[in-house]
């Protein structure tokens, strides 16, 4: 009875973990690696296991980080279940889709310059028919649902908080007459974020596998976030320009959006022309209207009140390529919503082209930006990037929300720990090196058995906690 961590330790993305136990093999997870071209080049390597001898998978949620590579696995032999929770489904089918298509694009693009110089030519990650081959493995489970996924192997989802549909899994183990009960928290909610509600919080585990994105910081309160946004915008409005938001297209985008929404009279949002520049993120807010029974209750309420949470009567949904590049003609008055949330690809990076040179102009980072990123370079202050290798000033006022994360931040993470009884062992993943090993600390003096901060390849036999 073991566990074998094969991604997100010691970096924050990639999630994959491998159960083992009376000859069954449960993969939770199965993400893409993200940051720099060397990290995303990690993606083409074989699996670190036979994937025709996977009996099951469980997914999470849809971020790509945790669902990214099940493509991959499909195309390498896997042809078990994929459970997750029923909202993660529809995002996920949104998000793997939309993979597969920027893979053949971004491919098809070097393709051409390597034809010019006589290069080997590469094929795509994965297509967009491969992509949706993996989706027809997906099973629906809803919160609370006891599901066998192997023998003796069962399952139960929680609400994580943290995008919709996203899921915190128990797990019970038998083997030989001995039992364990896993839990993982998955990418745990920032508690009192907009629409969703908090994480549900458990009592029992004899090990929790356990994110620690930000285990080594606070969040700004949310009323301090809302203070902060409603001065970058009398700012913008003050310097004439426009506002760019790199935006991840599931959780973030419709966060934003809400609040756009509740705010709109308080942060004159009339005064702008917003551009939701994203055909993904226009797919999963949809999504999100349809999933009504995960609101939380303040949500449940708006809706109730005034009918669809995201709707603003200067809201244009930017749905073609055209569309896009009509956007960048404008020089002051829009506020530009756009993936990636990483500036990594896609709409946003036409847009910094068209505006980061411009002192008007103002960048809102509102999520994590993983090292090696052309977002973590503008948080760390760059003078200068670089654009299909056209090199470029950043006039641009950066502006850094540190607020609006749907992650927990460490004492978020601390709290959700401290329901466990007993203190059990904690295997820590999904967070940078330093953060994590801050984390790892807190969780000593506070009295956990164990705790473990596996690196790549580790495992964990799960009869006596020994980790090797």
């Amino acid at each position: 009875m073991k566990i074998y961590f094969f991604g997100a330790a010691h970096e924050v993305t990639g999630s994959c973990f491998l159960v083992e136990v009376a000859g069954r093999r449960v993969l939770v997870e199965c993400g893409l690696v993200q940051g720099a071209p060397a990290d995303e080049e990690r993606n083409r390597a074989p699996f670190p296991f036979n994937p025709e001898s996977i009996d099951a998978v469980v997914l999470t949620h849809a971020h790509l980080d945790h669902s990214g590579r099940l493509p991959l696995l499909i195309k390498a032999g896997y042809r078990g279940p994929i459970y997750t929770q029923r909202a993660s489904r529809d995002l996920a089918h949104i998000m793997l889709k939309d993979a597969g298509f920027l893979n053949e694009k971004d491919v098809e693009w070097e393709n051409r310059k390597r034809q010019r110089k006589h290069l080997p030519l590469l094929e795509p990650l994965y297509t967009v028919k491969e992509a949706q081959a993996a989706l027809h493995f997906f099973r629906a489970v809803d919160y609370g649902e006891l599901v066998e996924v192997a023998q003796g192997v069962r399952i139960r989802l929680l609400d994580a908080g943290h995008i919709l549909g996203s899921a915190i899994v128990e797990m019970w183990l038998v083997e030989n007459g001995i039992q364990r009960k896993l839990v993982f928290s998955g990418d745990l909610g920032h508690k009192g974020a907009p629409i969703l509600r908090d994480p549900a919080t458990l009592s029992e585990a004899d090990l929790v596998i356990m994110e620690s994105t930000y285990g080594d910081r606070t969040h700004r309160s949310w009323e301090d976030t809302w203070a902060e946004l409603y001065q970058v915008f009398s700012q913008a409005a003050r310097a004439r320009g426009n506002i760019l938001i790199p935006a991840f297209a599931v959780g973030r985008t419709q966060e934003l959006l809400y609040a756009f929404k509740r705010n709109y009279q308080r942060w004159n949002l009339d005064r702008w022309a917003i551009f939701l520049d994203s055909p993904m993120a226009i797919d999963a807010t949809a999504t999100y209207s349809r999933h009504v029974a995960l609101y939380d209750q303040e949500a449940t309420a708006e809706r109730c009140l005034t009918g669809e949470l995201f709707a603003l009567p200067n809201l244009h949904l930017s749905h073609t390529n055209q569309q896009s590049m009509r956007i960048n003609r404008i020089e002051s008055g829009a506020i530009i919503i756009a993936g990636s949330g990483m500036c990594e690809g896609g709409r946003i990076r036409h847009h910094l082209k068209h505006n980061i040179w411009r002192e008007q102009c103002q960048v809102l980072i509102v999520g994590f930006q993983a090292q090696g990123t052309l977002g973590r370079a503008l948080v760390d202050g760059a003078q200068n990037i670089k654009l299909w290798g056209e090199s470029m000033r950043v006039a641009a006022r950066v502006h850094t929300i540190g607020g609006f994360s749907a992650h927990a931040d460490c004492n978020g993470l601390a709290e959700w720990y401290d329901n466990f009884a007993g203190r059990p062992a904690v295997a820590l993943v999904h967070g940078e090196v330093k953060a994590m090993d801050v984390f790892a600390r807190h969780l000593t003096r506070a009295g956990a058995q164990r705790v473990f901060t596996p690196a790549a390849g580790a495992h964990i036999d799960l009869i006596n906690m020994s980790s090797e």
